[in-house]
């Protein structure tokens, strides 16, 4: 799968979320639930993902392509992934994973009611 193929499926599997809609603030595309963002999705010559991963953050972080999200972010549990082709080869980034880190982080920022809707 292509970068830009996985990046339209993560969009779309955000967009599958409760009440999950998609803005465009700063000129950048983020999928919110109600007023907030909970995955900040960019494409290019890399992907690159942010998401609050309150659980899963510290293991993320141990792998190269990832590191706290800038603006102070970070020291709230927000991530950046950023991927190249040969990133997805990986079994810890694979679709199914990405999917997963996305749920993680609309339950961190969803109201409760919403969030337990997911499954964990």
């Amino acid at each position: 799968m292509s970068i830009a193929e996985l990046h339209a499926k993560l969009i779309a599997h955000g967009l599958t979320l409760p009440e999950a809609w998609e803005d465009h603030p700063w000129g950048e595309t983020a999928i919110k639930v109600r007023k907030k963002i909970f995955l900040f999705i960019g494409l290019g010559e890399t992907l690159t993902l942010g998401v609050k991963l309150p659980f899963s953050g510290e293991a993320m972080l141990a792998l190269p392509c990832a590191k706290p999200m800038a603006y102070g972010l970070g020291r709230h549990g927000w991530v950046s992934l950023t991927l190249t082709a040969e990133d997805l080869q990986r079994e810890a980034l694979s679709e199914l994973k990405l999917q997963a880190l996305v749920d993680e982080s609309f339950r961190a920022v969803a109201p409760k009611t919403l969030g337990k809707q997911v499954p964990i």
